[in-house]
């Protein structure tokens, strides 16, 4: 089959297209034709060496962990999900390729009314934004500032911020205030007097902050809160050494909750943007374009499964 792979660490230029193994399910496994994989910023991360710590890579490697597909193939034990069947979730052996190999549990059917390309872009996006929301012990009728609130991760924080009944400051570029507004925030441009910005919108203070754009908004986000408590990111490598809480890690990865958000996802109820679509072929180009952020949404790619 064809998968993209990387031989060493680096930038986007170590990916390449290669021909590898189709993988056979295990117990408790099943094979996914792959139709659309999301693309992530943590991809970059890992590839570039970043993540060795918290994610070691055995190289060569395939990238990506998040999948939307048919099953193919169904290994011993599993008796819920069948070949022919249309899901979306996470994968063990690697996305950006023809065939993948994903835990039972850790995918969840998906709505006729969602398509390929938004089905992959729920997730990584939606388990880091619950996790992250608990981490912070978001309640109703606290404010919650989100840095990088118009990129994936951050589109669908908002959306269950307000869900919770929580107000939401959300930070992005000029270009992106609307949108961000359209997703119930309350938008304000990251950068310059921030700190004033904020204070201005909410004089009592901000509740927590939810850091998704790891840009520099640690510093602003101390100042906002006095202090470190309530403060998470997902993407400041510095959060150690200020005394922040890091929250890239192992996910939950629960089929039964994402199969819930797919359905308010499939009938519009939580919205997923999508900001690029690119074929496999171009996963590097997906890449660069993720790296150097500032995207409204998903960045997915799709996949033909045809196996000559």
């Amino acid at each position: 089959m064809k998968a993209i792979v990387f031989d060493t660490f680096g930038g986007t230029e170590v990916l390449h297209e290669a021909e590898v193994e189709v993988p056979q399910p295990g117990p408790g496994q099943v094979r996914v034709q792959v139709k659309a994989v999301g693309v992530n910023p943590v991809d970059g991360k890992i590839r570039a060496g970043g993540m060795e710590a918290i994610f070691p890579t055995t190289l060569p490697a395939v990238p990506g962990g998040e999948i939307a597909g048919v099953v193919d193939a169904v290994g011993a034990g599993v008796d819920h999900l069948k070949v022919g069947d249309e899901v979306l979730g996470w994968s063990d052996t690697g996305a950006y390729a023809q065939y993948a190999l994903s835990p039972a549990t850790a995918l969840a059917p998906k709505p006729a009314g969602l398509d390929w390309t938004h089905a992959a872009a729920l997730p990584v996006a939606s388990d880091g934004a619950e996790r992250v929301l608990d981490l912070l012990g978001v309640t109703a009728g606290e404010t919650l500032l989100i840095h990088g609130a118009s990129g994936a991760l951050g589109t669908i924080a908002v959306q269950l911020a307000v869900a919770r009944g929580a107000r939401v400051l959300g930070t992005a570029g000029p270009d992106n205030q609307s949108y961000v507004a359209s997703l119930g925030a309350t938008p304000l441009v990251y950068g310059d007097n921030l700190v004033e910005r904020v204070r201005a919108l909410a004089p009592e203070g901000v509740d927590a902050v939810f850091d998704a754009a790891g840009k520099g908004a640690l510093e602003d986000s101390l100042t906002l809160r006095g202090g470190t408590d309530r403060i998470v990111t997902t993407a400041d490598f510095r959060a150690a050494e200020l005394g922040v809480v890091f929250a890239e890690g192992p996910q939950r990865r629960s089929g039964t909750r994402l199969a819930e958000l797919a359905r308010l996802a499939a009938d519009g109820t939580l919205v997923t943007t999508i900001s690029a679509v690119h074929p496999l072929a171009e996963a590097a180009r997906a890449q660069q374009a993720s790296d150097g952020g500032h995207n409204r949404g998903k960045i997915v790619l799709t996949v033909d499964s045809t196996v000559a």
